[in-house]
């Protein structure tokens, strides 16, 4: 018998094993699109951007919802992905009442289209609408609100805020108040990850925007990024150290 096939099968059940750990957290797979259920009402969206400087790149975003609503903050990054995303929860008897993108870049507009042809409300800051205008390359929300905003999803609020510039001019974070959930978007770096996309970014102010998150925020239970594994507080504080000056 060959020595090595002894080390071998164990290799590919220590590897089985792990692919299983990762996808039993999975309640949605596909090669557009996977969804991570995070609690009851709160899930987190993966989708695939290809990139010409990084390659293929996860991307999330955060869909919350409550007494059959729901809200998408950032889209997928493409048509067909938001396409499963809403028969998703439209096959679990939630509706989708309006999409969110926390800023202007292609990762949270991308997918907008099919959200407007099932006539689901899209909004932004004025500031995300007038970049993505000028960016010329990424679908339009059709309503605008002034820097921060509430929104009510079943009988939760959930807070938006602009607390400063970063990844870009116009990032905004949500906040979950009942879960202590924040969606950081791409202003949050994941564990171990580098800089990223810094073309509108601000990196002299970056690390103070984190600061006062941290300040507004200081008992957050899950930190969701704009790309890779969600963490807690950590997150924070290694994308502020990060930018430190």
């Amino acid at each position: 018998m060959n020595k090595l096939l002894p080390h071998l099968l164990i290799l590919w059940i220590i590897g089985s094993c792990s692919e299983s750990k990762e996808n039993e957290f999975l309640a949605y797979n596909t090669p557009n699109l996977q969804l991570k259920q995070l609690s009851e009402n709160t899930w987190i969206h993966i989708s695939f951007l290809q990139t010409n400087d990084y390659g293929k790149v996860p991307c999330n975003g955060l869909v919350y919802t409550n007494h059959g609503e729901g809200i998408v903050f950032d889209t997928p990054s493409s048509d067909s992905a938001s396409v499963e995303l809403l028969n998703f929860f439209k096959d679990k008897g939630i509706t989708i009442k309006k999409v969110v993108p926390t800023h202007f870049h292609y990762d949270c507009l991308g997918g907008l289209t099919p959200f407007h042809d099932e006539n689901i409300v899209s909004e932004s800051s004025i500031q995300t609408f007038d970049l993505a205008v000028s960016a010329g390359d990424v679908p339009i929300p059709k309503q605008v609100f002034d820097r921060n905003q509430t929104f009510k999803v079943g009988t939760e609020t959930i807070e938006l805020t602009h607390f400063g510039p970063g990844h870009t001019l116009d990032n905004m974070v949500a906040y979950i108040p009942s879960e202590e959930i924040l969606f950081g978007g791409c202003l949050v770096k994941t564990m171990n990850a580098g800089k990223g996309n810094l073309a509108d970014a601000d990196t002299l102010q970056w690390s103070n925007t984190i600061q006062n998150i941290l300040i507004t925020y200081p008992n957050l239970k899950t930190v969701v990024p704009g790309h890779g594994k969600e963490g807690g507080i950590e997150l924070l504080e290694y994308t502020k150290e990060m930018f430190q000056q």
